[in-house]
This record gives structure tokens, sequence and C-alpha cells, in this order.
């Protein structure tokens, strides 16, 4: 009987390789911007490529990056990524990069045009979220994002304590539960 290729199971261990359901395989992050998280509300995120220089890679896959003052900026309808500190490359010789310089995101053109009409509104901003591989390609997460107020920040960090302190409450009261 034959059964066509696509309904014939895989060889080999290719089951881990989307992660919840993105085209793709699994992320290894480089770098987190927590703190954007906290001073941002965040709106929409967007994948973008990045254009690097291969000092600039090896130093990534060091996992020696900060994104803390980064930003995105669009300029003449491209997006560059600013502030974005990447060390120097330790073995690296005259070819070295700046640690600092801007960087080109990669991203479509829609996906352009619209965060460009987006940050022309008032207290919107495009900022970094996370650097990371996917596939071996070097990715950035960024996100279109509304500063918080002050009273924002209090209120975000209470819910997150109360809802630390509920789950750990269930999770005591499973525990008891399972005990007796």
């Amino acid at each position: 009987m034959y059964v066509p290729k696509e309904s014939q199971p895989k060889q080999g261990g290719g089951g881990a390789k989307a992660k919840d359901g993105e085209k793709g395989g699994k992320r290894k992050i480089v770098a987190q911007n927590k703190k954007a998280r906290h001073d941002y509300a965040i709106i929409d995120t967007y994948e973008a490529g990045l254009v690097l220089t291969g000092t600039e890679v090896k130093s990534l896959r060091e996992g020696r990056t900060s994104l803390t003052d980064g930003f995105v900026q669009i300029d003449r309808g491209e997006a560059w990524l600013h502030n974005a500190h990447i060390p120097e490359y330790h073995q690296g010789s005259w070819t070295n990069h700046s640690a600092r310089r801007k960087r080109k995101l990669l991203l479509h053109r829609e996906e352009i045009d619209k965060l460009a009409a987006k940050t022309q509104e008032t207290g919107h901003t495009i900022v970094p979220l996370a650097l990371y591989f996917r596939d071996g390609r070097a990715k950035a997460e960024i996100a279109l994002a509304r500063g918080k107020k002050e009273y924002d920040k209090r209120q975000t960090l209470r819910e997150q304590q109360d809802r630390r302190e509920s789950d750990r409450a269930i999770a005591a009261a499973k525990r008891r539960q399972r005990a007796v």
C-alpha cells in the first residue's frame, strides 16, 4: 500500500524545533530589556533581523549585550537600532566594531510604514525588548510602546506581587492536600 510522504512519520528528533507555534526554530536569547517592560505599556511586537559585522555576531554569541538604553528610530524609510551596547569582541583585531554604533533593522515595508505612522502619535515610541538567535540568525524583538506614568508602574508592580502571593497560596494548599 502506498503512503504519501507527507503522512509518513519523520525520522530523527525534529520535534522540539518550533516554539509556541511560531514559524522558525527555537530562540536562544542573548539579551533582554526588562526595564522596557517596566517603563512602557507594550502595544505590539515585531521580529526584525539585524545587519551586523562578523565581530558583532561573535560578541553576541558570548552574551555580554545590553539593551537598557536602546531605542529604534525610523529614518528615511529604514529602521535603525540606536544605543544597543554590543561590546567589542576581545579577540578582534583592527576590524573590531564600535560598541554603540547604530544598526540597521530588517523589516517589511508595511511594518516600517505602520511603525512610522504610529510613532508620529504623541507618547508612542519603539523599544527593543530582546536580542536572540533563531536558526543561526541574529534577531531583535522590538515593540511599539507607550510610556507609563509613575502610578501605572506602581499599579503593575502591585498586580505582579498579588499574582505571586496568590500562586504561592494555591501551591501551599495543594501541598497540604497531597500530604493528607
